[in-house]
């Protein structure tokens, strides 16, 4: 199913860590908000692309040890391989949207926390 939808409007209103949106059979959409002083977590995905958009609050990014600011209005592009993390530096949720070329997760998926987030991933097939 096609998603046609304001994505900066739901990246704004989301309050869980992860929801995915919508799950094409090449690239997925997902939102997420990580609250202050939180995190995504050191993570590699070996054969998915990532695009980050941020539209609320400030950050950190890490990719491949090298550390640079995001903050609203900043598109970050993580390529299949790299080690990556981003951390929330300010005081409000940092909130965005991602993209996944292929999808990552199961479509449907929510994790309201990052605890949520990581039990899921324990016990995810190959974790």
């Amino acid at each position: 199913m096609a998603f046609n939808q304001d994505i900066v409007k739901l990246a704004k209103a989301n309050t869980y860590f992860r929801e995915v949106l919508a799950t094409g059979p090449k690239t997925q959409v997902v939102v997420m908000s990580i609250p202050p002083g939180g995190e995504i977590g050191s993570e590699v995905h070996p054969d998915v692309d990532q695009v980050l958009v941020f539209v609320q609050g400030e950050g950190q990014a890490i990719l491949d040890g090298e550390k640079s600011a995001v903050s609203v209005d900043r598109l970050v592009q993580v390529p299949a391989g790299t080690r990556h993390n981003f951390v929330n530096t300010g005081t409000t949720d940092l909130r965005l949207y991602t993209i996944y070329a292929p999808p990552e997760h199961a479509p449907g998926t929510i994790h309201e926390t990052k605890a949520e987030a990581d039990a899921a991933h324990e016990t995810e097939p190959g974790a």
